[in-house]
C-alpha cells in the first residue's frame, strides 16, 4: 500500500488511466449490444463511460491500490436472447466480445497520436508536460495489454466468444471441454508465465505498440 501522501498521489495518476480504460472497454461491449438490439446493460445503467458504473471493489479498487499488476472491471451483462431477429446468438456474441479489444485499440490510436504530437510540438513545459507525457504513456499501454490479453481464446475473455462463433463443427466438442475448464485455462495463463520468468506477451504488445507508432507518425508528421 501507498505509504504517504505524495505516493498515494502517484498511484492514483496511474491508476486514473487504468480506470479510463477498463471503462471504455466494458461501454463498448454494452453499446456494440445495445446495437444488436439487446438493451439489458442499459437498463443496468452500463451504457456510460463513467467509471463508477463500472468498477468492481476487488478487481479495479483493492488489487491495483495494492501494487499488483493485473485487475479487471465489472463484466457487462449480455442476453443474446434479446438480439435483434435475424442476428445468429453466436454471432451477435462475437461482435459484442469484439468490441471491447478493438474500444481499446481505438483509444490507444488516439493517444499515440496525441503522444506523438506532444513530444514533436512540446505545446506544455515543466510539470504540466510531464503529467501529460506519463498519463498518454500509461494509457497507451493499457489499452495495447487489455487489447491483447483479452483478445486470448481462453474463456472468458473475449477473443473465446470469437473462437467460439468461429470453431468448425469438427471441433467443437473438443473446444466446449475446453470451455468448461476456462478458469483453470486462465489461471494457468496469469500464473505460469510468472513463475517461469516468461512474458507471453512481450512480441504481441511491441508488434501493436510499433503499428500504432508508424500510423501516428504517418498523421503527425
Amino acid at each position: 500500500m501507498p505509504t504517504n501522501s505524495h505516493e498515494l498521489a502517484e498511484r492514483l495518476l496511474t491508476l486514473l488511466p487504468v480506470w479510463l480504460s477498463l471503462s471504455f472497454h466494458e461501454w463498448a461491449h454494452a453499446r456494440a449490444a445495445w446495437q444488436l438490439g439487446d438493451d439489458t446493460a442499459a437498463l443496468q445503467g452500463r451504457l456510460t463511460l463513467n467509471p463508477i458504473a463500472h468498477i468492481d471493489p476487488i478487481g479495479t479498487l483493492l488489487l491495483p491500490l495494492l501494487g499488483v499488476p493485473f485487475g479487471w472491471a465489472k463484466p457487462v451483462p449480455v442476453n443474446p436472447l434479446r438480439f435483434r431477429q435475424g442476428i445468429n446468438m453466436r454471432t451477435g456474441m462475437m461482435w459484442t466480445a469484439i468490441a471491447g479489444p478493438m474500444a481499446n485499440l481505438a483509444l490507444a490510436s488516439g493517444c499515440v497520436v496525441l503522444w506523438t504530437a506532444l513530444i514533436y510540438f512540446q505545446p506544455l513545459a515543466g510539470h504540466a508536460f510531464e503529467v501529460a507525457y506519463k498519463s498518454l504513456i500509461t494509457m497507451i499501454f493499457v489499452n495495447v495489454i487489455l487489447a491483447v490479453f483479452n483478445a486470448l481464446p481462453v474463456p472468458p475473455l473475449d477473443g473465446s466468444r470469437v473462437a467460439d462463433a468461429l470453431m468448425p463443427a469438427a471441433f467443437r466438442p473438443v473446444w466446449e471441454g475446453f470451455y468448461r475448464l476456462g478458469p483453470i485455462a486462465l489461471a494457468a495463463v496469469i500464473l505460469l508465465p510468472q513463475a517461469l520468468h516468461v512474458n507471453l506477451f512481450v512480441w504481441p504488445v511491441r508488434g501493436v505498440l510499433g503499428l500504432l507508432s508508424f500510423i501516428a507518425r504517418a498523421v503527425v508528421g
